[in-house]
């Protein structure tokens, strides 16, 4: 069962990036998933979550209307489109799932597996 990031990069400021997140060993359509970051320093943080389906999701207001998490089932992977980036959205950005809810999880104690991590890097 693993999670495996990736998109991240170095971009400027109100520029965009798309990071993926793809599962393999385990019914991603049955999974809730989400998605943190943590800034040098800085304490793990929320940034957006989604719940089985797609159909409903949920982002912490520093990212709200910038940013837009989804999922394709059939391929096993979700999104996180950044639009409008800013120097203060750099950090290392992790995708977690977690099984047996149907709702959005957005509480990282309660996601059960973790992908290793992508950078994004946004100079001003």
């Amino acid at each position: 069962v693993q999670l495996q990031a990736s998109g991240g990069g170095l971009v400027q400021a109100g520029e965009s990036l798309r990071l993926s997140c793809a599962a393999s060993g385990r019914t991603f359509s049955r999974s809730a998933m989400g998605w943190f970051r943590q800034a040098p320093g800085k304490e793990r943080e929320f940034a957006a979550a989604i719940n089985y389906s797609g159909g409903s999701t949920y982002y912490a207001d520093a990212v709200k209307g910038r940013f837009t998490i989804s999922r394709d089932n059939a391929r096993n992977t979700v999104y996180l489109q950044m639009n409008s980036l800013k120097p203060e959205d750099t950090a290392v950005y992790y995708c977690a799932a977690t099984w047996g809810t149907r709702a959005v999880v957005t509480a990282a104690a309660h996601f059960d597996l973790w992908g290793q991590g992508t950078l994004v890097t946004v100079s001003s």
